[in-house]
């Protein structure tokens, strides 16, 4: 098993220009997940992006109880591992709480810590156990430089393959900013950084709803804005949500990318991503300088 993560993450980190990790925010039937990996992989493969299938079988973290969560990990895990055997894809999905990670483990190539949870050291040790790749969002809440300490949190535990993953900082109480000096900062922890460009225009708990309580909004048009400065930073890889019909999503709608857009918008990021030098650190020479 640590065998087969670290080949894939050696791949992932040899990456050029970047690696994917896409898909729909939530498993919402196991027809919608299986077309909509289809469609994914046939664009990447076109591209030559290596491509990991993202979904999540269960959004702990939604803003009201009321929320569609999804299936759950049982039966999320054996739509995730049709996925898998069906289109020849690693699968990455997230995890909520230690006794989720064995049986994640199993099914998973990435698992992902939660932007909320990037501080829990017992979540983080579990997971590392595994031996599978573990990516870590950075909180909302954090600075670039914590994420240097939960890397090596998974480090100790005994797994090598962990990356790091920004998706926006706290900008007041409803809006996110992202500040392209984290990606590079974040490059402390020794690891690949990975650029959220969808969660990072999440509109928090912003929007006022008829019947009483809030629920978060997004600001899709910008989606192309971040991923384009993510790209020139030289970011290692992207981490996207797609869905094929945004408006009716059950799950952030508004931060999830069109299937229809995507070829088009990850054809312009490989471009900049070829002409970028951004993955080479500039060496300034300060000496004086005589023309």
């Amino acid at each position: 098993m640590a065998d087969s993560a670290s080949l894939l993450y050696n791949q992932l980190k040899a990456s050029e220009p970047f690696f994917l990790l896409a898909g729909p925010n939530v498993i919402e039937s196991e027809e919608h997940i299986l077309r909509m990996a289809k469609n994914i992989k046939g664009i990447a493969t076109k591209l030559g992006l290596p491509l990991v299938f993202k979904s999540s079988f269960d959004k702990a973290n939604r803003t009201s109880s009321k929320s569609f969560r999804g299936p759950g990990m049982v039966e999320g895990l054996k739509i995730l591992e049709k996925v898998k055997i069906a289109y020849d894809l690693p699968i990455i999905t997230d995890v909520h709480e230690t006794v989720q990670c064995e049986p994640v483990g199993k099914v998973a190539d990435i698992i992902q810590i939660p932007a909320f949870l990037c501080r829990q050291t017992d979540l983080l040790v579990e997971a590392a156990k595994t031996g599978k790749i573990i990516n870590i969002k950075k909180g909302q809440f954090c600075a670039p430089s914590v994420m240097t300490n939960s890397a090596e949190k998974i480090r100790l535990a005994g797994n090598p393959n962990v990356m790091v993953c920004e998706r926006g900082t706290m900008f007041g109480y409803h809006d996110l900013i992202v500040d392209p000096r984290n990606l590079e900062w974040m490059r402390e922890a020794n690891c690949p950084v990975v650029a959220d460009i969808t969660h990072s225009l999440q509109q928090p708990a912003g929007k006022k709803l008829d019947g009483g309580g809030v629920a978060s909004g997004g600001l899709r048009e910008l989606i192309p804005c971040i991923a384009r400065t993510a790209v020139a930073v030289g970011i290692d890889g992207i981490f996207m949500e797609v869905h094929d019909d945004p408006l009716n999503a059950p799950v952030d709608g508004p931060t999830q990318w069109p299937l229809r857009h995507l070829e088009e918008l990850l054809e312009e990021l490989t471009a900049i991503a070829r002409v970028t030098k951004g993955k080479q650190r500039y060496q300034i020479d300060l000496t004086p300088f005589h023309g």
